[in-house]
């Protein structure tokens, strides 16, 4: 792999891509916890390599189209365009009220002052807070620099020591 110079959140409206995938460790790290990744509803093919979701939904067959079906235990590190993670964030939510999502793990920058985080935050069971900037990795498989924004993982679901334990290793866990 080859490193980019560009940034997971400050150049992906130039790019016009939202497509930039998580490092395997923290992918790991999420199926230790909850055991399978039954859904990645904001994915791609490469990404997939490393997830490996029973389903996922990407740019084709949006995660986000009525018909998806969101079920089981869940990653998600969605678009972080504006809108776009706004709406990733309130269809977990839904999922997670409607009972049909039972675990989910989601990565976004940390802009504790969105209303997507803050939505999220409310509900939450554990939080990790990565002690280092994600170096996301794009489809081609070039690795970005380091972000602008520090990252959070939010976890969902009934095993928050489980969430604790696997990603005291990248960071603070609260919850």
């Amino acid at each position: 792999m080859t490193e980019a110079v560009t940034m997971h959140i400050g150049n992906h409206s130039a790019l016009n891509n939202d497509e930039w995938n998580t490092p395997a460790q923290y992918i790991e790290a999420a199926r230790k916890v909850m055991g399978s990744i039954d859904v990645d509803p904001a994915s791609n093919p490469v990404a997939q390599l490393s997830v490996r979701a029973k389903r996922f939904y990407s740019r084709e067959n949006s995660g986000l189209a009525a018909e998806a079906n969101w079920r089981g235990n869940l990653w998600m590190n969605p678009p972080y365009s504006r809108g776009l993670l706004g709406d990733f964030c309130s269809r977990l939510l839904a999922e997670l009220e409607a009972g049909r999502v039972k675990q989910a793990i989601v990565l976004v920058n940390s802009g504790t002052e969105t209303k997507p985080y803050q939505a999220m935050l409310s509900k939450a069971s554990a939080l990790c807070f990565p002690s280092k900037r994600i170096r996301f990795i794009r489809p081609t498989g070039e690795v970005g620099g380091n972000p602008n924004k520090g990252q959070t993982f939010f976890y969902f679901g009934d095993n928050p020591q489980g969430f604790s334990e696997m990603f005291s290793q990248f960071g603070y866990v609260w919850g």
